[in-house]
């Protein structure tokens, strides 16, 4: 970790991060609709090859460009080192150092702040509410 994060501080790159990950899993859910578009139009029958090869031409080029705005937005969000856990819940952590010891600042979408928290080996179940922080 390059850096820790106060819990003040993590509360404020919500607003940076909050809408890339809104967007994100927005960007998932459209991936997969045009995966299952793709299953759909790639099983047609026979005379169906060649409007169907368009499409599928169409839908994978759609898909890639999809795949590389969601490349860029997990970038962003490494850039500032913040760990990206689930992007289907908008699941993320921030490095933080509490009296000497490393752990993580534990958020996901829908929450209004950070106010939870888990040691760096234990994950989203064992996280625990803020004022237990000792």
């Amino acid at each position: 970790m390059s850096r820790f994060y106060s819990i003040d501080e993590a509360n404020e790159r919500l607003a940076e991060v909050a809408p890339l990950l809104e967007h994100l899993a927005a960007q998932r859910l459209d991936l997969i609709r045009l995966r299952d578009r793709v299953v759909t139009v790639g099983s047609g029958g026979p005379g169906e090859a060649d409007e169907g090869d368009e499409e599928l031409r169409r839908l994978r080029l759609r898909m890639q460009g999809i795949i590389d705005q969601m490349q860029a937005d997990v970038a962003r969000i490494d850039a500032l080192d913040i760990v990206l856990r689930d992007i289907e819940t908008g699941l993320i952590d921030f490095p933080a150092l509490v009296s000497g010891r490393q752990i993580w600042l534990c958020w996901r979408l829908g929450e209004t702040t950070v106010d939870s928290w888990h040691d760096l080996t234990t994950g989203f179940t064992a996280r625990q509410p803020l004022s237990e922080l000792a």
